[in-house]
């Protein structure tokens, strides 16, 4: 078992992987220096292995598929988890790894946003998608992560080892943040600097389908996680809109005894009936969560000891 992995999932990073690579050995000596390839087409592996990385490869194309392989094959006390396009300085990763090791944090995130992200980052659209998936997670789950898609962070052992990856790209890191809210695992903050891509370096991530992805795996997993909430809320507006057709219909009723707007009277009847179908759902669901969370809680057990095992 290593005692700490740098992790640096690689797609095309001929510019700037030998810089990364080297950074941090300097700043970590004693930590092994995973680079796994993602296809690359322009020598990010060779130039990585000069650097002195341990390089993999892993075909199924996404960051979230590298992700997955990365966690299923690495053994460590302490992971380091960074992007390969020179966007994350190692000045904090020492910090960063003893509040893993020392402090016994779970997840250690990389915070850009309360430092130079939104000066560094010349992209107006990823600085507003930034901010609202923040929002919109640290509001739907109670949390205070400060940055949600940070490629940059540490993770425990029994983090690494209990996360399941279903995300295959770059939502991966909204996927993490939440599944460690919801598990109540132990969450530091810690500010770094961001420092925009060199030229000639060019982002990977698409604005517009890549952050639709990341909405729809915030929706996702808050009807995974908050089942009763999610269909709470369905059942809440069916409710209303019943409510707001079926007033007119009631108030011309009482007044005349006669219901000329029989299909409007139906459709809220059905509206009413979904209604409660999505209200019962989500408590089936809900008792079915806890359950989950009962199993996980006895799995996390079970990693802790194999760690324990493993470093003997």
């Amino acid at each position: 078992m290593d005692e700490i992995a740098v992790l640096i999932p690689c797609y095309n990073e001929s510019k700037t992987i030998e810089k990364v690579v080297t950074e941090f050995k300097e700043a970590l000596p004693n930590a092994v220096i995973y680079v796994y390839d993602n296809n690359s087409s322009d020598g990010t592996d060779e130039i990585a292995k000069k650097a002195g990385a341990v390089v993999r490869y892993e075909h199924q194309q996404g960051k979230g598929n590298v992700i997955r392989r990365m966690f299923s094959e690495i053994d460590a006390k302490c992971y380091i988890m960074v992007d390969g396009d020179d966007t994350y300085p190692a000045t904090n990763v020492k910090e960063m790894a003893d509040k893993i090791l020392i402090d016994r944090a779970d997840m250690v995130v990389g915070d850009r946003l309360s430092s130079t992200y939104f000066k560094e980052n010349k992209r107006p659209f990823h600085n507003f998608g930034n901010s609202l998936v923040r929002g919109s997670i640290n509001i739907l789950f109670k949390s205070d992560i400060k940055d949600i898609m940070t490629g940059y962070r540490a993770f425990s052992y029994r983090f690494v080892k209990t996360f399941p990856v279903l995300s295959k790209g770059f939502e991966i890191e909204t996927e993490m943040s939440i599944h460690a809210v919801d598990k109540n695992m132990y969450v530091e903050n810690v500010v770094i600097d961001y420092r925009d891509r060199p030229e000639g370096s060019s982002s990977k991530l698409n604005t517009y389908s890549d952050g639709f992805k990341v909405l729809r795996t915030i929706a996702r997993l808050f009807r995974t996680y908050r089942p009763g909430q999610f269909f709470g809320i369905i059942s809440l507006i069916l409710i209303l809109l019943a409510l707001i057709f079926i007033i007119p219909v009631v108030i011309e009723f009482v007044q005349t005894g006669l219901v000329p707007r029989f299909p409007t009277l139906i459709v809220c009847g059905f509206a009413v009936i979904a209604a409660i179908q999505s209200f019962f759902s989500g408590q089936i669901l809900k008792t079915i969560y806890q359950k989950n969370r009962q199993d996980f809680e006895m799995d996390l057990y079970r990693v802790t000891s194999e760690m324990i095992e493993k470093e003997k």
